[in-house]
């Protein structure tokens, strides 16, 4: 049995004005981010994008049949992702055992549910997840991810000190070798006490703004005792995937690895 559920207050779980103010991403960055980022040069994978079928720009009809299914999320991702949290554990209780695949800003949400209920979560296999630890790439949310891979608490052992709501982990920053700036945890580093136990898969594309930032989504999972494995489609030859890699071409090829890596952990 399959469930794909929406997000709380998205889609079919309608919103109401009471659950907060909305945001909507623009045609224009969908087409810069996801959909056409090989004429924009905003990362330097994203030239070898080459899935998406037809432009990837306004008027294009397949762009546009998919911008038309787009709808409005919550603009606070902590109160999105506590409703998140709280439907999720909901959803186990009553379906009972699941291999979650989560993408994008539902990477957040596989996390959450898992740490909700991590008897009933058998593996997760993020596809892209909101990243990187501790930044946001997209909204540009000021003190974002304060929990490392989430907005909202996350249980760690030792537990953290959440006197300091602010920074409630203590991070260290580092150089990578593409020139850019990630942040871990400081060693001796926390543990994620619900999660470590579950395989995690983390999938990345080739020419995805991920390509320079999911490695250290892994690496902050590994230091947190995670047992997760990072698949970039790239070495296992399947090239020129973007974000929205289910949109793509080839994404028949991309569920035979990741039903392959399910079957494999099991």
């Amino acid at each position: 049995m399959i469930y794909i559920p929406d997000t709380t207050c998205r889609g079919r779980s309608s919103h109401h004005f009471s659950n907060g103010p909305t945001i909507t991403y623009p045609a224009e960055l969908a087409e810069k981010r996801w959909t056409a980022c090989r004429d924009f040069h905003l990362w330097p994978e994203a030239s070898l994008h080459t899935q998406w079928p037809g432009s990837g720009r306004m008027g294009d009809p397949v762009f546009d049949a998919y911008y038309a299914s787009t709808v409005p999320s919550l603009a606070d991702h902590a109160a999105e992702q506590v409703s998140m949290r709280t439907a999720g554990a909901c959803l186990l209780d009553r379906i009972g055992p699941a291999i979650l695949i989560t993408h994008s800003q539902g990477g957040t949400h596989g996390w959450l549910w898992a740490d909700a209920r991590p008897e009933l979560v058998k593996a997760i296999v993020a596809v892209e997840p909101a990243g990187p630890p501790f930044q946001s790439t997209v909204a540009k949310a000021s003190n974002a991810k304060r929990f490392g891979i989430t907005d909202v608490a996350l249980a760690y052992d030792p537990p953290v000190d959440m006197t300091y709501s602010e920074s409630p982990l203590q991070t260290e920053n580092y150089e990578a070798a593409n020139g850019s700036t990630y942040t871990l945890q400081q060693e001796p580093a926390r543990r994620l006490a619900n999660i470590h136990s579950i395989p995690v898969l983390v999938e990345t594309g080739e020419a995805s703004s991920h390509a320079g930032y999911d490695e250290f989504t892994v690496q902050f999972l590994r230091q947190a005792g995670v047992r997760v494995e990072h698949l970039k489609l790239a070495e296992k030859g399947i090239h020129g995937n973007g974000h929205l890699q289910f949109l793509e071409m080839n994404n028949l090829e991309i569920i035979e690895l990741l039903e392959k890596w399910i079957a494999k952990v099991t």
